[in-house]
């Protein structure tokens, strides 16, 4: 009778001591995050939260995202202390254009084998993300899973909850021909348009640790900018509206301006955007010029610069830019609203 070798987890490519390990690494972490409305820690079946009772008529609004090609450069660089940020900025700027205060926020982290430094910083960068929106990191999951995923590579997704007073929904319907359009910096292309960057990186083969430009004081290498974290804009908007009223705003993703900016127009309406009112980064030019790529189409897939767009009054727009900036926004006055002329494009960049 032959022997049969005993297997165990570890055998089979899980190792449950090392997500102990990870989770008894990253509590800490999110305990830094915790805010009111926290009914109890990270470990339970279930994120406990109670909606803190300031909110007369609480509405409830929900994002849920990822970060997209962005992790390949991650992975080829080994630079993975910033993509969680972009995760948790991913959905809490999503949800703060309908004028919602983040409260909570759930990631998915999976992988083939996992390794402890490696998802520790991405979750401390989820932790960082977590603590620049004022919201509570208070759960998430971690898969091992073997054979899914190549030895160092992981996949990322991120859920947010926030919570709104039900008049103050913020849904651009209120949005009218001579309103304003300010643009809030981004810190580069944030999430969006990397199986783009990628190819153009991968075509023209560039230093990627040589000096590129100058950001926020230092010199950083295109590395460092192609992998700077999304810019999350929650607390200082956030400020501005109790001083402010906002019609609309968008949050520049996937479709760069040409297509986010509708999402919040009124069907009679187009936002003229002038591309000279706000200083366009280094980055974008470098992409277009090595890529060979169209106007029109920089347009459609990077923010170009601009990482929030906000419709105002013309009579609140120069004191909204004013609480942007004492808040820490680079804000510039990047447009109108028109009245739209049949079924021209709601956004025009000109």
């Amino acid at each position: 009778m032959s022997q049969i070798t005993p297997l165990s987890y570890r055998d089979a490519g899980v190792d449950i001591d090392a997500g102990d390990a990870l989770v008894n690494r990253i509590r800490p972490l999110a305990r830094k995050t915790m805010r009111e409305g926290v009914l109890g820690g990270i470990g339970g079946f279930g994120a406990l939260f109670e909606v803190p009772k300031r909110f007369r008529e609480p509405v409830l609004v929900s994002g849920t995202d990822g970060v997209g090609t962005k992790l390949r450069l991650a992975f080829e660089l080994d630079r993975h202390d910033t993509v969680g940020q972009d995760l948790v900025a991913m959905s809490v700027n999503d949800i703060l254009v309908q004028g919602a205060e983040s409260l909570f926020f759930l990631d998915y982290f999976a992988c083939g084998k996992l390794h402890v430094d490696t998802a520790a910083a991405v979750i401390g960068g989820i932790a960082r993300g977590c603590e620049l929106a004022g919201c509570a990191l208070i759960g998430g999951e971690t898969a091992e899973m073997p054979g899914m995923y190549p030895d160092g590579e992981y996949d990322l997704a991120g859920f947010a909850v926030g919570v709104v007073e039900k008049s103050k929904i913020i849904d651009g319907s209120t949005i009218q021909p001579g309103d304003v359009v300010l643009g809030l910096a981004s810190s580069g292309a944030h999430s969006n348009g990397y199986s783009l960057v990628r190819k153009i990186i991968e075509r023209s083969r560039p230093d990627l640790n040589a000096p590129f430009d100058e950001v926020d004081g230092k010199v950083r290498s295109l590395a460092d900018v192609v992998m700077m974290p999304t810019r999350i804009y929650v607390r200082q908007v956030l400020a501005t509206m109790q001083k402010v009223t906002i019609k609309g705003m968008a949050h520049i993703t996937g479709g760069g301006l040409l297509e986010n900016v509708p999402r919040v127009l009124p069907e009679n309406t187009v936002a003229e955007l002038d591309k000279a009112a706000w200083p366009r980064p280094k980055l974008f030019d470098w992409l277009q010029a090595e890529g060979n790529v169209a106007e029109n189409e920089m347009h459609r897939v990077f923010n170009c610069g601009i990482g929030m767009v906000i419709v105002v009054a013309a009579a609140d727009a120069e004191q909204a830019m004013a609480e942007l900036k004492a808040a820490g926004e680079a804000v510039c006055r990047i447009g109108r609203i028109r009245a739209r002329q049949g079924d021209e494009a709601q956004t025009v960049v000109a």
